[in-house]
């Protein structure tokens, strides 16, 4: 009696087991879709411009000739024209990053705090609301704004506190703005969350040892939001160092940054194998962004990932 029930026991778990595999086995059949579509189209057109950027340099061709030289990144690294500009792409992108987290952060924390529904539902919706324009839309509404015939050296000039526009645009300075301006939100988004998830209790607890308000945020909620500061850093930076719209109309083909030189060299050129070299230089340069935030997340965790 006592064998044939251990025979029961020992059938259903293992058609349990079997059964658990099976259904696991047809769970992977719902990524099957979204892996072939990342695989077709993203693994292999970034891998085929990766390998043109190891091809010999030959203007409107555009097949891998299997002619393998590093002349492409030699260009890069030893003519100022490229190198400065990865720079620049480097600057405008932690500048961007650090004004997109100083603005954003104290919204994030009055949404993330804000309790009545109604109120919160406005904020998100004011967040949100510029996300539901195009960026060419976008920024032709900061030339509006920002030209020197704009709304704001009109108004400036027409009161008499200047005499001739300021230079608000086509300089590094209405990149910035324009960036800010599109990266904002993903700032705001990233961190919602995880202020959120900061129980009130701690803060509490801060202030009932002495600290005051103030301090009770430096050292306790602030440290405890890095996870969502680190992620909507790295947002922020990936989205601001790959731009070429905002560069292109906010800085009037004035200010070279990798983006602008891509689209000269495949766009304009034909040279398609110096552009990609640029390319594969600009998608080290968000990796290195990556590595970064990853050691700066662990140390944040104590190093738990």
């Amino acid at each position: 009696m006592a064998l044939a029930e251990g025979r029961t026991t020992t059938r259903i778990r293992s058609g349990g087991s079997i059964a658990g595999a099976l259904g696991g086995f047809k769970l992977w059949w719902l990524v099957l879709p979204a892996f072939l579509f990342f695989l077709l189209f993203f693994i292999a057109p970034v891998a085929s411009l990766f390998a043109l950027a190891f091809d010999k340099p030959v203007a409107g061709v555009v097949n891998f000739a299997g002619n393998l030289t590093f002349d492409n990144f030699v260009r890069i690294f030893t003519r100022p024209l490229y190198y400065l500009a990865i720079l620049r792409s480097i600057w405008i992108a932690a500048v961007v990053a650090v004004l997109a987290l100083a603005i954003g952060y104290p919204l994030a924390y009055v949404i993330a705090k804000t309790e009545h529904p109604g109120r919160n539902t406005l904020l998100m919706i004011l967040v949100l609301s510029s996300m539901q324009l195009d960026t060419v839309i976008r920024m032709y509404g900061l030339m509006v704004l920002m030209g020197d015939q704009g709304l704001i050296n009109g108004a400036l000039m027409s009161i008499g506190l200047i005499e001739k526009p300021l230079p608000l645009m086509y300089n590094t300075f209405g990149v910035v703005v324009g960036l800010v301006q599109i990266a904002l939100p993903f700032m705001i988004l990233s961190l919602i969350g995880i202020i959120k998830a900061i129980h009130p209790s701690l803060e509490e607890a801060a202030r009932s040892l002495g600290a005051t308000r103030a301090e009770a945020f430096w050292r306790v909620t602030l440290p405890l939001s890095m996870p969502g500061i680190l992620a909507g850093s790295l947002l922020v930076f990936a989205l601001s160092v790959s731009s070429y719209v905002v560069p292109a109309l906010m800085g009037g083909w004035k200010v070279m940054v990798l983006p602008i030189h891509i689209y000269q060299q495949i766009a304009e050129t034909g040279r398609w194998q110096f552009g990609s070299a640029v390319a594969v230089v600009l998608f080290a340069t968000s990796l290195m962004a990556v590595f970064i935030y990853h050691k700066a997340a662990v140390r944040s965790a104590g190093g738990r990932t």
